[in-house]
């Protein structure tokens, strides 16, 4: 009889990849993937610690497990069990701790706790490393788009973040490896792909001089593979956005003008004291050139409101300045007091209450620019890349992403099917955050 296995994933795009490759692990060691229910006879938890609340959560996740089935084998892996790992050994609810770059480990570890029957424990001084873990895909949960892991580590070391002592110095992985994985997914057939690291903009910086490996090389090397029709970029940094990247990547018809760039702060004061690296007006020259060389492509972008010491007067210039770019979608985050961090030590910290006005603010305003830029797209023609069905009292439709990733529904005629890419025209709004749109022959 087939043992079964259970897998949760906690936090980013990164984990959510990796877990992924976990699960294709076990299913080729023999293991029968089962929901994350009782009755599993294994269950693994890939972690979060970005936050002391994602700590707590990656803890409750392990118990929670362990209760299910007190028999079972319970395995911590990722980012806490970096960041928390004395506090794991001496957690009975946990039996196998693998942290990062050691979760390809995952089978063996599994192997040798069932021979021993004690707790075995596969943690790295990350900060050490220099190989990138291989792991690699052949699908994804997610049924149309795929996400692929190029990038790992972080070398910039943000005042408010952990994730460099979680993940350790960057590593990338070697490009044959990528376009490897992506021809394996284009004949699966996946017709869009998103690359996605832990610090996707510092992509070969690691590799020798004399390569030449850049992320924008990485690019084009995936631009040529037959099948994949779309190519959407993880979060970026600003200062990567130069003329020549820009102009670059408007000359390949498969890239997504779709761009995500960390913000944090649009105040200067405040960006020094989150070791940002970049200014203000770098970020909108940045910005300026996606515009230049895309048409109206759709601008994303985070904000930390409540930062250590921000006064009123920080926050309005930030306020301002997330206004004067006219993002699509602006993800707004309170500052959360991460322990083992610079930020966490700062005088001036934010009352609660404060944070949660000042969020309120620059939530009213996301939801003014996101609507004020779809309302944009009223009439105009473009490619919708089917995802799901939806049924409403106004009929059947069919639900997907634009290329700017602006969800759209078109009413099926039942010649449709999902991972089908259509010509559309926009042509208003099927409810909130969800545009209408007719098809055309």
């Amino acid at each position: 009889m087939k043992k079964r296995a259970a897998l949760h994933n906690l936090g980013c795009k990164v984990n959510a990849y990796e877990i992924d490759a976990m699960q294709q692990l076990l299913e080729e060691a023999g293991y029968e993937i089962v929901p994350f229910a009782p009755g599993a006879d294994v269950y693994v938890i890939n972690t979060c610690s970005v936050t002391n609340i994602a700590d707590r959560k990656s803890r409750q996740m392990l118990h929670k497990a362990k209760k299910m089935n007190p028999a079972a084998i319970v395995v911590a892996a990722g980012c806490y069990v970096q960041t928390d790992k004395e506090n794991l050994e001496k957690d009975e609810a946990v039996d196998i701790i693998l942290g990062n770059n050691q979760k390809k480990n995952l089978v063996q570890a599994l192997l040798e706790y069932e021979r021993t029957r004690q707790k075995k424990e596969q943690v790295l001084e990350i900060g050490r490393e220099r190989e990138y873990e291989k792991l690699a895909i052949s699908r994804t949960a997610e049924h149309v788009r795929a996400y692929i892991k190029v990038q790992d580590g972080c070398n910039q070391f943000c005042t408010y973040c952990i994730i460099p002592y979680a993940r350790g110095r960057v590593r990338s992985r070697d490009r044959e490896e990528v376009l490897c994985e992506v021809r394996r997914l284009s004949q699966a057939g996946y017709q869009e792909v998103v690359l996605t690291g832990i610090h996707l903009s510092s992509y070969g910086s690691d590799f020798p001089k004399d390569t030449g490996e850049s992320l924008l090389g990485l690019i084009q090397a995936v631009h040529e593979i037959p099948g994949i029709r779309r190519i959407r970029l993880g979060s970026l940094e600003p200062r990567i956005v130069t003329e020549e990247f820009a102009r670059a990547l408007a000359t390949l018809p498969k890239i997504c003008p779709h761009f995500h760039l960390s913000l944090q702060s649009g105040c200067d004061e405040t960006l020094a004291r989150m070791n940002r690296r970049y200014t203000s007006e770098e970020y909108r020259q940045a910005c300026s050139l996606l515009r230049r060389y895309f048409t109206n492509p759709a601008l994303t972008t985070d904000v930390i409101v409540g930062f250590p010491g921000e006064t009123e007067e920080e926050f309005e210039i930030s306020r301002e300045f997330v206004e004067s770019i006219c993002f699509y979608e602006t993800h707004i985050f309170k500052y959360s007091r991460r322990r083992g961090t610079r930020a966490a030590a700062m005088d001036g910290q934010i009352p609660e209450e404060i944070k949660a006005q000042r969020s309120d603010v620059m939530l009213a305003l996301h939801n003014r620019q996101s609507h004020s830029y779809e309302k944009q797209w009223i009439g105009k023609s473009t490619e919708l890349l089917i995802e799901e069905e939806l049924a409403t009292d106004r009929g059947h439709w069919l639900v997907g992403h634009t290329p700017e990733y602006i969800k759209a529904a078109v009413r099926s005629t039942g010649a449709e099917a999902v991972n089908d890419i259509l010509p559309i025209r926009l042509t208003g709004f099927l409810k909130e955050q969800l545009m209408e749109a007719s098809k055309i022959s």
